[in-house]
């Protein structure tokens, strides 16, 4: 096993099964043998490619979202212009250029990173060295003032709980020991939950559900500060509304592998369920829209004139490169309908463009 596999095993053995979400939190963010702590994973030369690193129309088309958002918000100066899970920078970049066509907008702005990474964070400053960062490992460093945020494969990242359903009871998923001392996934003894009381009506015998309490809470602060400091957020992500089944998945070198094979080693994901979130940022006070496919948001968002723009320009491998990465992004059997976009805005406010109205 790896070195953090070793270390994991240990404690298992000493205290016994471990619930999944914490096994995710160990392998993604240990300090020293986490795999966001240890690497860059994006690109092709890491383990997946994420919208931003496929095309900057990505990017364009949601800082001029945000852009239309802040100025139906009467223009707020200064404002927090704030990235969840921000990468390589790329995403913000982007914005930043796009968001210099709105006059006044990019000179209010006060650029703030949450990013736990410390590898991560110096390619974030030299993606944006024309710009002051600030870092916060949590949004609650974020400064008391009008936020226009954007969080795209963030989500995804945070760690889940799974629930087998057994009987008239929940079986949770936890991560033990082989007889071979290898990391192996189980069921611990099933149990009634308050909280899964309602999904008992819509699951039958051995079906999954997922929750994610950090998505929820980061949820509910942000929309919260969002009703209180007025501003705007973008939360894009693989998922669906309301979560059946086991999408707990690993990648590695852009392939499927064992999540409990290598742990450290490999990105852990879940899809995104963007029922609970809607409700919490409702809850919050905050107004929220309707689930909305990428691919028709991009759309709205005017990406097909812009692909059509930049196309003029190029030839050959280049344009074809720049008409695949405009299906990548938008197609729904590619990229288009497997991410969703859930948007939270001040209550009075309009919803930023291209968004379905709310569903709950």
């Amino acid at each position: 096993m790896t070195p953090l596999g070793d270390i994991l095993a240990a404690q298992i053995a000493a205290e016994g099964p471990m619930r999944l979400d914490r096994y995710m939190s160990a392998c993604l963010l240990h300090p020293e043998h986490g795999y966001y702590a240890t690497r860059d994973p994006f690109g092709r030369a890491g383990d997946f490619i994420t919208a931003p690193e496929i095309s900057q129309m990505f990017g364009e088309m949601l800082g001029l979202c945000l852009a239309q958002a802040w100025l139906d918000q009467g223009r707020p100066a200064p404002f927090v212009l704030a990235e969840a899970g921000p990468g390589r920078g790329t995403l913000m970049a982007d914005m930043l250029r796009a968001m210099r066509a709105v006059p006044g907008m990019v000179e209010a702005a006060q650029v703030h990173l949450i990013e736990a990474s410390s590898t991560l964070r110096e390619i974030q400053r030299e993606t944006l060295a024309p710009h002051q960062v600030t870092w916060h490992d949590t949004i609650d460093g974020l400064p008391e003032r009008p936020v226009f945020l954007v969080a795209n494969e963030f989500l995804d990242a945070l760690p889940i709980r799974q629930f087998q359903r057994d009987g008239d009871g929940w079986a949770e998923r936890q991560v033990g020991l082989s007889d071979s001392g290898t990391l192996t996934p189980g069921l611990a003894p099933p149990s009634r939950l308050e909280a899964l009381e309602a999904r008992m009506s819509d699951t039958a015998l051995g079906d999954v559900v997922e929750t994610c309490a950090a998505a929820v809470n980061f949820t509910e602060t942000l929309a919260a500060r969002i009703a209180r400091q007025g501003g705007a957020a973008l939360l894009i992500d693989y998922g669906n509304w309301h979560s059946k089944g086991d999408t707990f998945q690993a990648l590695k070198g852009h392939e499927p592998v064992d999540p409990f094979a290598e742990p450290g080693e490999a990105d852990l994901t879940a899809h995104v369920d963007f029922e609970p979130l809607a409700q919490a940022a409702q809850d919050a006070g905050a107004a929220v829209s309707g689930m909305t496919a990428q691919g028709v948001l991009l759309e709205r968002l005017g990406i097909t004139a812009r692909a059509q723009r930049l196309a003029e320009a190029l030839s050959g491998a280049a344009r074809e490169t720049h008409i695949a990465a405009h299906r990548r992004l938008t197609h729904p059997e590619e990229m288009g309908h497997l991410f969703q976009a859930l948007a939270i805005v001040a209550p009075a406010a309009p919803l930023p463009p291209g968004f379905d109205p709310k569903t709950i």
